[in-house]
């Protein structure tokens, strides 16, 4: 076995095969992926990579196997054990390997999903443009990390196929083997890889929170950890938390929720996004994502920069110089007291450049869709009661209303202008 040191969970301990995997370029990718964006604009620590959120995501998803099924207890069959926690770490290893340069926002400069020929969409979500989740699977099934894993995985009875289900579900002719015993153990393990309490949130929090010089994404994982367990409804397992656990579980939400507000969403990191779009939109021939696996491998942020210094495009030579535009406004008052469109025509007749950006920062992007499907229950042995936790807990009622985060920038030369033009909507800096 092989130990990796972490920042964030101490040591992270691995197998050959899984360094095989480690150690492919495909994998390797994530190395030069900034697992924040734009976002060390505005806190200069937040560097880190994509390639160690994944190691860490591991981690944490076998903490959380581990939990739920103790060797000692012998809820599972050794060898289905054995194979269901092979299934977990690779899923969650490799659950951001198509991640692009730059987060999210390069899905803009990624083509139709037709282009990567994945089997597993209907035509009409064959039209649409792809997303960094089709990338994964396109790198699952269609690289040269496919023979890895088929190679060093047989044993254990795990495919690139079974992986792909966990991460998006779009294989069902692998369901069955999820089903042991009469039980359907899919729902369970994939809200181990994405769901309301996931491992992937549970290490970038932590993660983004320390490497950014901020608290707001620290919660309380060892005490949700001691119980974590998991019920059996209409044959289908899904996590399940004690009622002791439920106030460490808001805290956890709340701590995604504010370091949205707070992080992912300050106005920094997200003027530069919106520079970006305005460069894939204006000049789409200067970056594109190849929908070819080993072509693709090579694109990382080194790969967008490269491209932004050499275009032409004044949104890419902003970037590149770290132009930014400034904040003009910032409004996240519901409901709005300003009418932005007003203030945009206002600005657009003065001939100030600017841009509107607008972000809604959200509790739970689960809630009401996915834990419809695969809630969370909360367990009470002392009542023999076992409920949903959004029936239980009333902090889904009480932040139903999305915060919305609407910010007007301009041009640096034109800010003080901009100012005079909004007259006393916008405070003198």
């Amino acid at each position: 076995m092989i130990r990796i040191r972490d920042p964030i969970h101490g040591s992270i301990i691995i197998s050959p095969a899984e360094l095989a995997v480690i150690d492919h370029r495909v994998f390797q990718r994530l190395r030069g992926v900034k697992q924040l964006g734009f976002t060390d604009m505005a806190f200069p620590g937040a560097t880190h990579t994509r390639y160690a959120h994944s190691l860490g995501a591991m981690e944490v998803a076998t903490r959380m196997f581990d939990a739920l099924f103790p060797v000692d207890r012998g809820l599972l069959p050794p060898a289905t054990r054995q194979r269901f926690r092979q299934m977990v770490r690779l899923a969650l290893l490799l659950h951001d390997v198509g991640h692009p340069p730059a987060s999210h926002a390069s899905e803009a400069a990624m083509p139709l999903r037709a282009a990567l020929g994945l089997p597993c969409f209907t035509a009409a979500e064959q039209a649409q443009r792809a997303t960094h989740e089709d990338y994964t699977l396109k790198l699952l099934l269609h690289s040269a990390l496919a023979d890895i894993l088929n190679g060093r995985f047989v044993d254990d009875g795990v495919t690139p196929e079974h992986i792909g289900h966990l991460v998006a579900g779009r294989f069902p002719d692998r369901a069955e083997a999820f089903v042991v015993g009469g039980v359907d153990y899919f729902p369970l393990l994939t809200q181990l890889v994405s769901g309301e309490m996931d491992a992937d949130r549970m290490d970038y929090l932590q993660r983004d929170s320390f490497f950014a010089g901020v608290s707001y994404g620290k919660f309380d994982q060892s005490w949700l950890l001691e119980n974590l367990s998991f019920e059996v409804v209409a044959d289908r397992a899904l996590m399940a938390l004690s009622h002791r656990a439920v106030f460490a579980f808001e805290d956890f939400l709340l701590s995604r929720y504010h370091m949205f507000v707070s992080v992912y969403y300050h106005y920094i990191p997200v003027g530069f996004d919106t520079m970006l779009l305005r460069f894939y939109a204006e000049a789409p021939e200067d970056f594109t994502l190849p929908a070819d696996a080993e072509a693709y491998a090579a694109s990382d942020d080194v790969a967008l920069w490269s491209a932004l210094r050499r275009s032409t495009n004044v949104w890419a030579q902003r970037i590149a110089q770290r132009q930014a535009f400034r904040r003009l406004l910032e409004t996240h008052v519901e409901p709005a007291r300003v009418d932005i469109d007003a203030l945009s025509l206002r600005l657009d007749e003065a001939g100030i450049e600017h841009f509107v950006s607008l972000d809604r920062g959200v509790l739970s992007k689960y809630y009401g869709r996915g834990i419809a499907d695969r809630p969370i229950y909360v367990v009470n042995r002392d009542l023999n009661e076992v409920r949903p936790i959004d029936e239980y807990s009333r902090i889904y009622e009480r932040y139903a209303q999305p915060t919305k985060l609407i910010r007007i920038y301009c041009r640096p030369d034109q800010i003080e202008a901009g100012r005079k033009v909004l007259g006393g909507v916008v405070p003198a800096a």
